[in-house]
């Protein structure tokens, strides 16, 4: 093998190594914002509504657009930085948050189904909290700690009345994303 190619091969071998070794940076502060604001507005919208099922897909709907918000701020920031999105510790970070997400449908359906309605809020804040600090492990320290504190608010709801389940969500999905938001933004480039 000529030297140039072993030394080639070394230097790939070393980057992917680093890569995997490294954190997740592209978690978007901005787009935590965002998702924020729009979570607060979803829960004025949904503790309006007269139904259960309409609730919920108020609910649903916020899920739906947080999901694209801030899959398009992941993908903006990640080039701007000129790294790759999935791969090394963006993969990690996305195989180990998206399993806690999978359970959240699940349950919603089964529990939905079965009358429980009133379990949501604190469930989803819970799981929601513990995709963000397993896959914040991956990443820079305040997005694990951002998942610790949406627990907090998810293990208050779950023993709350039922009625200040949107209230609780505001502040988990609204007021700590937006919080968290700004110090990722500030801190850690957008």
């Amino acid at each position: 093998m000529a030297l140039d190619a072993h030394a080639a091969d070394n230097l790939r071998y070393i980057r992917e190594t680093m890569e995997r070794a490294g954190s997740f940076t592209a978690v978007p502060g901005w787009g935590g914002v965002a998702i924020g604001v729009t979570a607060v507005a979803a829960a004025i919208v949904a503790a309006r509504q007269g139904t259960p099922r309409a609730w919920l897909g108020t609910w649903l709907i916020e899920a739906l657009l947080a999901m694209g918000i801030v899959g398009a701020a992941a993908v903006r920031k990640a080039r701007q930085a000129k790294m790759p999105l999935l791969s090394g510790p963006g993969r990690k970070f996305a195989l180990s948050f998206a399993p806690p997400l999978l359970v959240g449908a699940l349950l919603t359906a089964a529990l939905f189904a079965a009358g429980f309605a009133r379990v949501l809020p604190g469930m989803w804040l819970l799981l929601y909290g513990t995709a963000v600090v397993t896959g914040g492990a991956f990443s820079v320290r305040v997005v694990p700690m951002m998942g610790l504190c949406i627990m907090c608010a998810g293990a208050a709801a779950l023993f709350a009345p039922a009625w200040w389940g949107n209230w609780f969500m505001a502040a988990g999905f609204g007021g700590l994303q937006i919080i968290f938001g700004l110090v990722i933004a500030k801190r850690y480039g957008g």
